[in-house]
């Protein structure tokens, strides 16, 4: 899997890219790395890494393995391992996961839920 350290990730980190001239409404499901820098409505469900690039904007309830939020998300965010919201992230929903980071500066209006990590 690849790791996420914020300010580190690369295009090449990722199988996937939607780019910021795309606009996705429905469910979204994927196993690999994601990156989103467009609009997307509806579900996002994975069992890998999901990236919201600052330029994006997500209108969805998202699961996901990891969960790095940089641009805007409203809906609700459930982690198997990890949620951070980086200090240009926006996120109005509540979220829950094992691990949670939301550095100074970022925008969250939700309820935060911290559980217990599962074993696979």
């Amino acid at each position: 899997m690849t790791e996420v350290y914020n300010d580190y990730v690369e295009d090449s980190d990722f199988d996937t890219i939607l780019s910021p001239d795309i606009e996705f409404t429905g469910t979204l499901r994927f196993e690999k790395p994601f990156l989103i820098r467009g609009t997307v409505s509806g579900d996002i469900n994975a069992t890998g890494l999901l990236v919201i690039d600052e330029s994006a904007v997500v209108n969805a309830n998202i699961n996901a393995l990891r969960v790095l939020i940089r641009g805007q998300v409203k809906g609700d965010v459930r982690a198997v391992e990890k949620v951070e919201v980086t200090m240009t992230g926006k996120l109005i929903g509540n979220v829950t996961a094992p691990e949670i980071l939301m550095e100074t500066g970022c925008v969250f209006n939700g309820k935060c839920t911290m559980e217990e990590r599962t074993k696979v």
